[in-house]
């Protein structure tokens, strides 16, 4: 595959996650990153109300497109089915009670989407609550 098609993928791909998850293109950042062994993505939410970032997902692949295309089969396939936690938190040294949510396989797994690239210290988190199935 031409790279110029591959970016056309690429920017498909992108577009049909964020139309998936009803996001925009600011609320969503595709942070391609090389390894030793390939390429590793993490697709990282925004939320615009409080300007923090947190991890949604993270896959690898032999290149982007691969990585990609693995986020969009976990989104497309597997999203819904994962668990919903409702974690509440404050940034420390700040009187503001945040509330997010996440999907994820158990709650240490919601807090490190929570905590990704960050400083765990610099949290404050008051609940963790696993979310009835609806």
């Amino acid at each position: 595959m031409s790279a110029e098609r591959q970016n056309l993928e690429i920017a498909k791909l992108q577009r049909d996650i964020e139309a998936h998850l009803g996001l925009g293109s600011t609320q969503m950042i595709f942070d391609y990153r090389e390894t030793g062994r390939g390429m590793r993505l993490d697709v990282i939410t925004v939320n615009p109300r409080h300007n923090q970032s947190f991890l949604f997902h993270h896959s690898t692949g032999y290149d982007r497109l691969d990585a990609l295309q693995k986020v969009h089969t976990y989104v497309m396939d597997h999203y819904e089915k994962q668990n919903s936690y409702t974690v509440q938190w404050s940034a420390r040294g700040l009187n503001e009670l945040h509330t997010s949510y996440f999907r994820a396989k158990d709650i240490p797994e919601a807090l490190d989407k929570l905590n990704f690239g960050r400083d765990p210290n610099s949290l404050t988190i008051f609940s963790v609550v696993l979310n009835p199935i609806s």
